[in-house]
């Protein structure tokens, strides 16, 4: 009886040796597969490219050298369309912002029936709201066109409303007709 349990189990350990043994042969073979297939796509040379950059014969100029030859002046604007024409406010803004005035938004009024531009100063800043009247070619003693009210809340040294009268400012009118 014991010879027929060894025998039992003889047969059982090498049937389990086979399927190990085809286990690892197989495991074998794929990372041979995986060690040439990485070798030869390091030892891939590609195909070489020749990059060219061309010359260049006027030299940018830096942020630094063109802010000193122009420099923005820290003065904050909000620019308001009071008249009704479609998208002036915004072309009034590039205007300004041709004369180094730093226009933050660019909106609609509170109505459409504006007669006059106003423009109004918001602090106590002088210096701003004669930067923004020059301009529009303004004398800062024009009390048709210049107001003083300050209000700190909306963050801004000076507003200008856009009145029916901008025609009348021609270098602004200018720039706003050929900009369409």
């Amino acid at each position: 009886m014991t010879k027929k349990r060894a025998r039992r189990k003889l047969k059982n350990n090498t049937s389990n040796n086979l399927t190990l043994n085809a286990a690892i042969s197989i495991v074998g073979v794929l990372l041979l597969g995986f060690i040439y297939s990485f070798s030869q796509n390091t030892t891939h040379t590609g195909t070489s490219i020749q990059v060219a950059f061309p010359e260049i014969e006027n030299h940018h100029r830096l942020a630094v050298d063109v802010y000193e030859d122009n420099p923005i002046q820290n003065i904050r604007v909000e620019v308001l369309n009071g008249c009704g024409i479609k998208g002036i406010a915004n072309k009034a803004s590039n205007f300004l912002r041709l004369h180094q005035v730093d226009v933050i938004r660019a909106d609609n009024a509170d109505r459409y029936d504006y007669p006059n531009t106003i423009i109004i100063g918001r602090n106590e800043n002088y210096e701003s709201l004669k930067m923004v009247t020059q301009s529009f070619g303004i004398s800062i003693d024009n009390k048709d066109h210049i107001k003083i009210e300050p209000d700190e809340s909306l963050g801004v040294d000076v507003t200008v409303i856009l009145g029916k009268d901008i025609n009348s400012f021609t270098d602004i009118f200018d720039f706003i007709s050929s900009s369409q």
